[in-house]
């Protein structure tokens, strides 16, 4: 009787060691997928915090453009000379370098 009971108490595996390949793969979402996201969308915040008259944008939907005015909630880009369109903040995609849509 007494072997039949250590026999039982051996076959029950430590209760860490059956998590560890849980924390083992939350750990490698963690490194691959969710801190890589927050950092973009850090970055992409800070750019649209940034934003001033004058900065020349593309937005969304692949539109070139520079900014005439700028608001708490939305931007107005103007697309071609004299057309002036408003957008929200977060349609900016990319800020250009100055002087880029001349080269357009």
């Amino acid at each position: 009787m007494i072997s039949l009971a250590h026999a039982a108490d051996a076959a029950q595996p430590d209760p860490i060691m059956s998590f560890l390949p849980l924390i083992a793969i939350f750990v490698l979402f963690w490194f691959l997928i969710i801190r890589p996201q927050m950092k973009r969308t850090k970055e992409t915040k800070k750019l649209q915090d940034n934003l001033q008259k004058g900065d020349e944008v593309i937005l969304g939907g692949g539109q070139c453009g520079r900014i005439t005015k700028v608001s708490d909630a939305y931007i107005t880009v103007e697309i071609a000379a004299g057309v002036n369109s408003v957008f929200q903040r977060s349609a900016i995609q990319t800020v250009l370098l100055k002087g880029t849509l001349k080269d357009l």
